[in-house]
């Protein structure tokens, strides 16, 4: 369970704010979409591998 800590007198939008940061570190959705589907295990060790190379010539642009 996600809890806030609220000051005396905190803004509500703020407090909101501060909750959808924690939610989105703790990865919830991320992981609920990943399972949605089945991906074979050859088919994300190609993408991480593709994922890999791109990022690679990236950094090799940048130099």
């Amino acid at each position: 369970m996600i809890i806030v800590p609220l000051k005396e007198g905190e803004n509500i939008e703020k407090a909101l704010k501060k909750f959808k940061r924690k939610y989105e570190k703790t990865g919830v959705v991320k992981e609920l979409r990943r399972r949605q589907e089945f991906r074979k295990p050859s088919v994300v060790k190609r993408e991480q591998r593709l994922h890999a190379v791109y990022v690679q010539k990236m950094h090799r642009s940048e130099d």
